[in-house]
């Protein structure tokens, strides 16, 4: 029940700050209607919302921990969506941040995202990754050399 809690409780503060109340509340005008949009935008919210949501079932029942930086996972996750890119939790994120952006029409939703996602990026490569290599070894330099960072549009890193 407590790591329930946790992951409900980062979700809310930390995805749920970047990647809801950020584009809704501070970007977003009116909208109005059912449009391409619409539809479009809310398919991508459905697909980053669902990618989060697979990504923290992973990181809660086999990592036995949060997403947070500050209680990290006593495994090294590689199963599911994590077989396939090393950070899918971000794209999940990223990929809310525009369906928003394509949901309102806004340009300036696309580049809050653009810059979350350079955000994202430094932080991976600048600590997380260390981090990482620090507290799994080799198993995660093994990791590397098979799944990509970001997208898995081919083999190898």
């Amino acid at each position: 029940m407590l790591l329930f809690l946790k992951n409900l409780l980062f979700t809310i503060l930390v995805p749920g700050t970047v990647a809801v109340f950020v584009p809704v509340f501070v970007f977003a005008h009116d909208h109005t209607g059912l449009t391409l949009n619409t539809l479009a935008g809310g398919l991508l919210l459905t697909i980053g919302g669902a990618i989060y949501m697979w990504c923290l079932w992973d990181f809660a029942s086999f990592g036995r921990a949060t997403p947070a930086p500050v209680d990290p996972p006593k495994h090294l996750v590689m199963r599911g969506l994590y077989a396939y890119t090393r950070n899918p939790m971000y794209v999940g994120v990223l990929a809310t941040i525009l369906g928003w952006a394509v949901f309102f029409g806004a340009w300036p939703i696309a580049v809050y995202g653009l810059c979350v996602a350079a955000g994202f990026h430094l932080f991976v490569v600048f600590y997380e990754e260390p981090h990482l290599r620090q507290v799994f070894g080799s198993s995660y330099e093994e990791y590397c050399l098979q799944v990509r960072r970001w997208l898995p549009l081919r083999p190898g890193p």
